[in-house]
């Protein structure tokens, strides 16, 4: 019995090492790999450079400030826009602190952008994403904020709107979400740095 015992540890020993240096070894090292020999870019984060200095991520949302850019979703990440602390307000839509969180949102934005008092606001300007780091506004936002944008830079409205257009990325797969608009990657054109 005793030596079934140690056959079976054996045996469960050699499976145990065997599983741990191919799946936690090999397998990862080959995607790295894969990945990396085919999609670099994207394997390492979507980094986008400047002079060869990385300024942040295609994929993550970053904190602009001043009339002259683009103002990405607020972010409940952290401090906000934190990568580290990726994630909502867990504020549910009975709870009273959101919804003066939304209604203080919503006149900063009308102030801001210099619209109507009835004005119909999009949802993603005044509501935090479940990650609070989407790199995306919708369309609809970036062109209410246009007017500001193209005021406080000196440039025609029509330049503005051009530039959001050209940014403008489609639906998933031709059906899935809305088309959407990369802050960063807007805010950089506007700078003249892509």
């Amino acid at each position: 019995m005793l030596k079934n015992i140690l056959n079976e540890l054996r045996i469960s020993s050699i499976a145990t090492l065997s599983l741990a240096i191919l799946l936690c070894g090999i397998y990862p090292a080959v995607v790295w790999l894969i990945a990396h020999g085919i999609f670099p870019a994207q394997a390492s984060g979507s980094l986008v450079a400047v002079n060869r200095h990385v300024i942040g991520s295609s994929l993550l949302a970053q904190r602009f400030e001043g009339p002259g850019y683009f103002h990405p979703r607020p972010s409940a990440a952290g401090n906000g826009y934190d990568a580290a602390s990726s994630g909502g307000s867990n504020l549910g839509p009975t709870s009273q602190r959101l919804l003066d969180m939304v209604k203080k949102r919503i006149a900063d934005y009308r102030s801001e952008n210099n619209l109507a008092p009835g004005m119909s606001i999009p949802a993603d300007a005044v509501t935090a994403s479940g990650s609070g780091l989407d790199p995306h506004i919708s369309v609809t936002n970036a062109l209410m904020q246009a007017g500001r944008v193209a005021r406080n830079r000196g440039l025609g409205e029509e330049t503005v709107r051009k530039m959001i257009s050209c940014r403008t990325e489609g639906r998933y797969m031709g059906i899935l979400g809305e088309p959407r608009v990369n802050v960063l990657m807007l805010n950089l054109d506007l700078d003249g740095r892509r």
